[in-house]
């Protein structure tokens, strides 16, 4: 089972990404997704394979983000696809055994990945977050509590993470909406006290 705070990687170069995932690492997050853009397969591996060894040193997963040669290349422990990305059923037989998430904005993309079967589901944004090019309409803790129960009226069980500009506030209230847990990048990168950050997180996550 995946952990329910998912620290999704950000910063201007591929050097920055691996620096910050090694601070989140140390500060105690269990689960990193390597979310970089733009480059060859054969540049993505390399830092794909960095993040890896450092996720290793830790005991934690690792998910890359948009490319199933990579995540494959890589050891990694899941995939992540956009709603533009590869097919799930085309990425699935690149990766084979490994674990693939799928991103949503509302029901329908949630009733979609279902039938996709997707492991998880990052479901957002959840308010306004300068981390995506491209946003879609915000849900705040009213959509997620909407879409939430339309899952359990059709006993859709797959994990949902709630994504997009998430504070420490927001936490309890989202994760009572029945969402499996979050995922943050801004949150955790800009905070000056990682480790204490992360500990009420996780005290929020797994007690709420």
């Amino acid at each position: 089972m995946l952990h329910k705070l998912h620290y999704i990687s950000q910063g201007q170069t591929p050097e920055v990404h691996i620096q910050h995932i090694a601070s989140a690492l140390n500060a105690g997050v269990k689960l990193v997704q390597l979310r970089l853009k733009n480059l060859s397969n054969d540049q993505y591996t390399e830092y794909a394979i960095q993040a890896k060894e450092l996720c290793g040193k830790f005991g934690a997963q690792l998910i890359i983000n948009d490319n199933p040669i990579v995540a494959k290349a890589s050891s990694a422990d899941a995939l992540h696809l956009g709603l533009d990305d590869m097919p799930v059923s085309e990425a699935k037989k690149i990766v084979s055994d490994k674990s693939v998430g799928g991103t949503a904005n509302t029901f329908e993309h949630i009733q979609q990945r279902c039938k996709e079967g997707v492991d998880y589901i990052g479901l957002g944004p959840f308010q306004f977050t300068t981390t995506k090019e491209k946003l879609s309409p915000v849900l705040g803790v009213s959509g997620y509590t909407n879409i939430i129960q339309k899952m359990k009226a059709e006993q859709l069980t797959t994990p949902v993470y709630a994504i997009g500009g998430i504070e420490l506030k927001d936490i309890e209230s989202i994760i009572k909406t029945g969402v499996y847990g979050i995922a943050v990048s801004g949150l955790i990168t800009n905070s000056n006290n990682k480790e204490h950050l992360v500990k009420e997180i996780n005290k929020i996550l797994y007690h709420a």
